[in-house]
C-alpha cells in the first residue's frame, strides 16, 4: 500500500504541480481546494501526511490544523504548511500549533520532496 498524501491548496496549478511530482515518486495523492474540504477529506481518507496552504476559502489552514489536532482521527497526522506567508510570525505560529514543517512559496519541488520524506521518516532529518 502506498503512502497517501493530502494536498490542500486553493491554487489549482500548485496542486497539479505537487500531485504530479508526488505521484512520480510513488505516493498516492488526494486533493482539496478549500479548508472545509481539506478537513473532511483528512478525516475520511486518513492520509499519512498533509500539505496545507495557509490562506484558503472556507477556513484558513490554521483552523484546519486546529480541527485536525482536536480529532481522534488526525491528531498525529504530520502537517507541512506550504504558503506565500513566509514571515517569521506566521512560521512560528503554525509550528507552535503543531505543524511539522513550513515551506514558503514559491518553492523548489525537490525541497518539498525532501521535507515530505523527512516528515514521513523515510530519510533522517
Amino acid at each position: 500500500m502506498s503512502t497517501k498524501i493530502l494536498i490542500a491548496d486553493d491554487e489549482y496549478n500548485i496542486v497539479k504541480l505537487l500531485s504530479s511530482r508526488l505521484q512520480a515518486n510513488g505516493y498516492e495523492v488526494i486533493q482539496a481546494f478549500d479548508g472545509n474540504q481539506a478537513f473532511e477529506i483528512a478525516v475520511k481518507e486518513k492520509p499519512d501526511l498533509i500539505l496545507l496552504d495557509y490562506n484558503m476559502p472556507g477556513c484558513k489552514g490554521t483552523t484546519v490544523l486546529e480541527r485536525l489536532r482536536e480529532s481522534n482521527h488526525s491528531f498525529l497526522t504530520p502537517v507541512i504548511f506550504v504558503t506565500a506567508f513566509t514571515d517569521e510570525e506566521t512560521k512560528n505560529k503554525v509550528m507552535e500549533m503543531g505543524a511539522c514543517d513550513f515551506i514558503g512559496k514559491p518553492f523548489d519541488p525537490d525541497e518539498v520532496l525532501i521535507k515530505i520524506k523527512k516528515a514521513l521518516g523515510e530519510i533522517k532529518p
